[in-house]
């Protein structure tokens, strides 16, 4: 799959100026499937504040963020500009306590 530059760039920056940023279905308060509030409330237990991406609202940036991460599915989970997975390896990190470190919070 091809991304287009603009698109590509639009991600880039999403990426590079939120610390934690989750590309999911649906919003936070509202996610549109259960992979996407499996992510959710981890983050949630774990930090107050992260950005999320409705890929719903977005098509371009729906299709486009399976391109730039040469993923498939969507959640999918960024911290610090790097890719972290979707919603079964963020499950085995909070589960190991590895995504508790790469946030810097004490693991529960």
């Amino acid at each position: 799959m091809n991304l287009d530059p603009a698109t590509r760039q639009r991600i880039d920056e999403l990426v590079k100026k939120n610390r934690v940023l989750l590309f999911m279905k649906g919003e936070r308060g509202y996610p549109q499937c259960g992979f996407s509030a499996t992510v959710v409330q981890i983050l949630d237990s774990l930090i107050p504040e992260y950005r999320t991406v409705d890929v719903l609202r977005d098509p371009a940036i729906r299709d486009g963020i399976k391109a730039y991460s040469q993923w498939p599915t969507i959640p999918q989970l960024y911290i610090d500009g790097e890719f972290q997975g979707g919603c079964d390896i963020v499950r085995e990190m909070y589960a190991s306590g590895e995504l508790q470190e790469k946030l810097g919070v004490a693991r529960r």
